[in-house]
């Protein structure tokens, strides 16, 4: 599955913007500080990311959820 396949649903972020592709998703990611990159969380969702651009099938499903829970981890803190 190419890194420009799209999620069934985008991933919304708090700024507005959605993320709509694995190559968006792995973009945002990249543009974390480095010490946030390391977080077992942000690692979690990179792995699925690669997977789901490697095999595909359930893996898209699976790096749209890593990303939703990395995304709203500071959320439950609030």
């Amino acid at each position: 599955m190419p890194w420009s396949a799209a999620f069934d649903d985008p991933i919304a972020l708090r700024n507005g913007r959605k993320l709509l592709t694995l190559q968006q998703a792995a973009d945002y990611i990249m543009q974390l500080p480095e010490a946030a990159q390391r977080e077992p969380r942000w690692q979690t969702a990179i792995e699925t990311l690669i997977n789901a651009a490697e095999t595909g099938g359930g893996w898209l499903l699976f790096a749209r959820i890593a990303m939703l829970r990395a995304l709203n981890a500071d959320r439950r803190h609030e």
